[in-house]
């Protein structure tokens, strides 16, 4: 019988954690990938919120992890709100499109606004997002600086208009500014996989370097 337990991750984990990040999100993106390095620098950095660090278990196997940080919205007015961002979030590619991902991330969801979070931004694929109440950065007027809408930009009030009445600028963790020559040193000192082009990797170009353009 299948037994799910979502937990927070545990310093044993971490290794088993960055191996199943690599193994998710390599030649996804890019050629290679850089979230398992992400992941080995998160955790010691200030804007890194470990009690929101999820591990998924499938019969006492982790097959997924989830892991946030604090980001900043300041509106029109000059004030600063404190906000979440997620990611890296995975599944094992053999686990995908079950529905671990959707009870890992509502999981967190839930403990997010028990610590008294009331919204989410993140950047991504919609179509991995939307059905979880992710709507368009523009429909809660959050933008970037030089008031840009990045399509891959997506917002989820986990408090009904949290966000309503402002307009808003986007800053996230400078953890998010990775290094790719050092990502790629780190990547070096592990087994060895191959990089290669996936289709994905230009579905991914086109959508983070897209914008929403005002109506």
């Amino acid at each position: 019988m299948e037994q799910i337990k979502i937990r927070n991750e545990k310093k044993a984990d971490y290794e088993i954690v960055e191996k199943i990040t690599r193994e998710a999100f390599y030649n996804l993106y890019i050629p290679g990938c850089v979230e398992h390095y992400l992941v080995h620098i998160m955790r010691a950095h200030k804007d890194f919120i470990p009690e929101l660090d999820f591990v998924c278990e499938l019969n006492e196997t982790i097959i997924g992890n989830i892991m946030y940080t604090k980001a900043k919205l300041t509106d029109e007015n000059g004030h600063v709100k404190e906000v979440l961002t997620f990611g890296p979030v995975c599944i094992l590619p053999a686990y995908q499109r079950m529905g671990y991902g959707k009870m890992l991330m509502e999981h967190s969801f839930k403990e997010a606004l028990k610590l008294g979070y009331d919204a989410i931004v993140i950047f991504g694929s919609p179509v991995n997002y939307v059905s979880r109440g992710f709507k368009s950065c523009k429909k809660y007027h959050v933008g970037i600086a030089g008031g840009k809408y990045p399509a891959a930009m997506m917002v989820k009030e986990l408090i009904p208009n949290a966000l309503a009445g402002h307009q808003w600028t986007y800053q996230e963790s400078d953890i998010m500014a990775v290094s790719e020559e050092e990502a790629q040193n780190y990547d070096n000192s592990l087994e060895k996989l191959e990089k290669k082009y996936q289709p994905s990797q230009d579905e991914f170009y086109i959508m983070s370097r897209s914008f929403i353009q005002e109506e």
